[in-house]
């Protein structure tokens, strides 16, 4: 005769995928948090390049159509974006892939696109600390939005769209270059496209290139968030084109991205 099965029957399995993500979540949180360097850019930058960029407009008279601050915060909140989706994802990931640590997890029984999820819902938490921290700052400035009642969907849609778009690209240059050909080209990319890329000001503010920059998501993003949260408007060819580089940075990342 058999004994009385024990409550304490080992059960050996992976845990639902619902909690690997939540956990891959929360660990990809706290390596970011004790990243001075993620930090910098997730935070700091954005922070100052709205202070610094509001400070200045109202010292030289700059005539933006609108007080400085209503102007210049889409835009730091679209590059606060752009600082976490691509640049920071693409570092660190890029050295995770050098010292073997997406080997392993993908030994693991944490599927890769557990892993992919986690990366993702850490990136929407980081950037809801983001625009917390930057829309105070930009409120104690004396910033005034008027989306409207479209404003807020509108801008949701735009920051998913934009994530979607530079977390493809950022992974898909870490997945093909070496972690220190990533870190030079991610930063060298982040710093032309906060000069030139046309997300902290308006397009018009770049004379007869601003059609040109059209193209670009970083543009994209900035002229999405402009009409989101200044006039409670859509922004169609600006989500047109976050969502054609959203597709083009899957199908790259898909194709070239290697694990080792």
């Amino acid at each position: 005769m058999s004994g009385p099965v024990s409550a304490f029957t080992p059960a050996p399995g992976a845990a639902p995928l619902s909690r690997q993500v939540r956990v891959q979540t929360a660990t990809e949180c706290r390596l970011l948090v004790r990243n001075g360097e993620q930090l910098l850019l997730a935070v700091v930058i954005p922070v100052l390049a709205l202070v610094g960029g509001v400070l200045g407009a109202r010292s030289l008279g700059l005539d933006l159509s609108r007080e400085p601050v209503d102007v210049l915060t889409p835009g730091v909140l679209a590059l606060a974006v752009m600082s976490t989706s691509f640049t920071s994802l693409a570092i660190a990931t890029g050295f995770e892939r050098r010292y073997g640590l997406l080997k392993r997890l993908g030994a693991s029984p944490l599927p890769r696109v557990g892993l992919l999820l986690g990366k993702i819902g850490a990136l929407l938490v980081v950037q809801t600390g983001q625009f917390v921290v930057i829309g105070a700052v930009a409120l104690g400035l004396g910033w005034s939005p008027d989306p409207g009642p479209f404003g807020l969907p509108l801008t949701v849609a735009g920051v998913l769209l934009g994530t979607a778009a530079f977390a493809s690209l950022g992974l898909a240059l870490a997945g093909t270059l070496r972690a220190e050909a990533t870190l030079a080209a991610a930063n060298l990319v982040y710093l032309l496209l906060l000069m030139g890329g046309g997300v902290v000001l308006p397009r018009s503010s770049y004379g007869a290139a601003g059609d040109v920059l059209q193209v670009l998501p970083s543009a994209a993003l900035g002229d999405v968030m402009r009409a989101a949260l200044v006039d409670g408007s859509a922004d169609l060819s600006g989500l047109l084109v976050l969502l054609v580089w959203a597709a083009v940075g899957s199908v790259l990342a898909g194709r070239y991205f290697r694990w080792e």
